[in-house]
């Protein structure tokens, strides 16, 4: 699995393109290092961005889920409502779709951070604010409470 690192300052030109960092794309599989699905995050008011063959890996997950539990169906719809496919043009600018955008607060200024194997796509202002709010000491309440269930020697 890949995984990407990063955070990255960005802004939007005034056609909505977002030019992809070069420290960023270089971290990308070489076969998938243009094509892309952007999504709305599901617990943030944040965009994904998936290089297309985790989007593929995540749709096979979701494949195998029985349609025919209402549940199952729901969250299928949800979840991929919204998702488009993107190609990076040859500068390496990605179009990002104003309905996406608009559900995002996204209009100029945009962080991308990278988060294991997707990219999240935040308007400055609220990553901002939503990194400010959590303090210290939450993280390390949620640190604790998330690591302790993983049996591991690494610190």
């Amino acid at each position: 699995m890949v995984t990407f690192i990063g955070e990255f300052d960005c802004k939007l030109d005034p056609k909505g393109r977002l030019s992809l960092p070069a420290g960023l794309h270089k971290q990308f599989d070489a076969a998938y290092k243009d094509r892309f699905v952007i999504n709305r995050s599901i617990f943030q008011k944040c965009l994904i961005l998936y290089p297309l063959n985790t989007w593929e890996s995540i749709v096979a997950d979701l494949s195998k889920l029985n349609r025919f539990i209402k549940d199952n169906d729901t969250f299928i719809r949800q979840f991929t409502n919204g998702a488009i496919s993107v190609e990076a043009d040859s500068a390496n600018r990605l179009l990002l779709p104003k309905r996406l955008t608009d559900y995002a607060s996204i209009e100029k200024e945009v962080i991308l951070s990278a988060n294991l194997n997707k990219i999240e796509i935040w308007s400055a202002d609220l990553f901002n604010k939503v990194m400010d709010e959590f303090n210290q000491e939450s993280f390390e309440s949620l640190a604790e409470k998330v690591m302790s269930k993983i049996e591991t020697n690494k610190s």
